[in-house]
């Protein structure tokens, strides 16, 4: 399958609010109506928003930020996948293309205690669990800081 990253613009808006809002994370975070387009609209506007093309059709994207974890190391901030395209490697490929596009040796990010795929997924793929946050975005979800390292 032929997948392309690109940088998002406002044609990708509401594909990649599909993508968000019905996911696990879009359930817990974005259920309020617009939540998720502001969220995307934020990441459109700071220029780290990417998205993978698939047939020409928006599959997924990703936001992330160059520095936001510890003003010093990549954090990815959202990745989703429409639900027909999940389970194509189109998550791998989109975190391959954040860990290229900003090339440190740690990387970050949080995944909650909700979305175990997701935690499982991102251990395949080299991130440990580092520390927890209990509460960090809503009381009674913990969210499981998970680090990155690369060789040097």
């Amino acid at each position: 399958m032929d997948i392309q990253i690109i940088k998002g613009n406002l044609t990708h808006v509401s594909d990649c609010e599909a993508a968000l809002t019905h996911s696990s994370l879009g359930a817990h975070y974005f259920e309020k109506e617009g939540s998720a387009r502001k969220a995307i609209e934020e990441g459109l506007s700071s220029g780290e928003l990417y998205v993978a093309m698939v047939q020409g059709r928006c599959a997924g994207f990703i936001f992330f930020l160059p520095e936001g974890a510890f003003h010093s190391f990549p954090y990815l901030h959202v990745v989703a996948v429409k639900a027909e395209y999940r389970s194509l490697g189109i998550g791998k490929k989109l975190v391959d293309f954040f860990e290229n596009a900003v090339p440190r040796d740690k990387y970050f990010l949080v995944v909650a205690d909700f979305n175990p795929d997701a935690k499982r997924f991102y251990e395949r793929i080299g991130y440990k669990q580092v520390g927890a946050i209990p509460g960090l975005y809503r009381e009674g979800i913990t969210e499981y800081l998970m680090m990155k390292e690369k060789s040097r």
